[in-house]
């Protein structure tokens, strides 16, 4: 018999594969990051389908076979996509979740990263669009440390992305954007 796994998860990316199927890039605190296989999603009417757009964060059921992940149920939790006010900012999100799933290997079960992503997405839906360019470069500087990819220090502040810490951010932002870019090269990739 197999586990079935009752956790929240954030949808990074979704990918076609076959007909109506596709593979599930899901992030979640508990498992971390999987590639989990969702079938008929993409059929009209699916039940599946509103709780597994990209950013969308849900409840789901993760079952684990010998071909990997399926995810046998969803129930959506907030639409991040929807929140997020331009297609700048959207952008933005994109960039972050495709980092995470470009830089996170196997299934890391650092449970630091779903918060981050989380906060990050918050921010954007309800921060100034001037500031979120400040909140882009502390969200990848977050990860890349959590990944070991950062040995800097990251300036700290409650809540995440305050606006002290964004002022911050962005009168040294020189400075910040090379560490980013050190630490993705040092990943390898």
């Amino acid at each position: 018999m197999r586990v079935k796994y009752h956790t929240r998860g954030i949808v990074l990316a979704r990918l076609h594969s076959g007909e109506a199927n596709s593979t599930i890039v899901l992030l979640t605190p508990d498992v971390g990051l999987v590639y989990a296989r969702a079938q008929g999603v993409r059929k009209s009417g699916a039940k599946l389908a509103p709780a597994l757009g990209t950013l969308a964060e849900n409840t789901c059921i993760l079952v684990r076979g010998k071909e990997g992940w399926r995810i046998t149920g969803a129930v959506l939790e907030d639409d991040w996509f929807s929140k997020l006010p331009s297609f700048e900012t959207r952008s933005r999100a994109a960039r972050i979740s495709s980092l995470v799933a470009r830089l996170v290997v196997g299934e890391e079960r650092d449970h630091a990263l779903y918060p981050i992503i989380i906060s990050f997405l918050k921010a954007l839906a309800t921060l100034p669009e001037e500031s979120h360019e400040s909140i882009e470069i502390l969200a990848a500087l977050r990860i890349l440390t959590v990944l070991g990819l950062d040995i800097g220090e990251v300036p700290i502040d409650d809540p995440l992305f305050g606006s002290d810490l964004l002022a911050t951010i962005q009168r040294d932002r020189v400075k910040y954007i090379a560490r980013i870019n050190n630490g993705i090269a040092a990943s390898g990739l």
